[in-house]
């Protein structure tokens, strides 16, 4: 389990890294994370505050998987190890499922450039956190 949770912790980590640059004002692969109609027109345009809080977000995910695993020394809540993993798996399955139109393997816009993303990339890393995070708490 300690290699699932290490892989885990690379992955958000990864996530939190590319976030802070675009936090920055990077713009290397900001026109493909954003969802897009099919003419290319993006639905929102995000700013540097919300970059931060998904880069912090996701930084303390990773670093729950440390801390849970033994990785990092740290007493936190019990509450924190009953809901914080289940509230991982809901988010990252339920934004591999989708809203239905844009996003997730179930989107009805799949041509833009972010659609095939999307559904390459995504969509699957998305799934594949949530069931690694599935296996890592049935196993505890």
């Amino acid at each position: 389990m300690s290699i699932i949770s290490l892989l885990l912790f690379l992955i958000f980590a990864t996530i939190s890294g590319i976030h802070f640059y675009w936090g920055f004002g990077g713009k290397w692969g900001s026109k493909e994370a954003v969802p897009t109609k099919d003419d290319e027109t993006p639905l929102f345009t995000p700013g540097p505050i919300s970059c931060f809080v998904v880069a912090v977000a996701t930084l303390l995910f990773g670093v729950l998987y440390l801390i849970k695993f033994g990785f990092i020394q740290l007493s936190l809540p019990g509450w924190i190890y009953k809901y914080g993993f289940w509230l991982i798996i809901s988010i990252f399955t339920l934004r591999a499922i989708g809203e239905f139109n844009y996003v997730g393997f179930f989107k009805k816009h799949k041509s833009s450039q972010f659609g095939v993303n999307d559904t390459k990339y995504y969509s699957p890393l998305c799934l594949l956190i949530g069931i690694l995070t599935l296996v890592l708490e049935l196993n505890n």
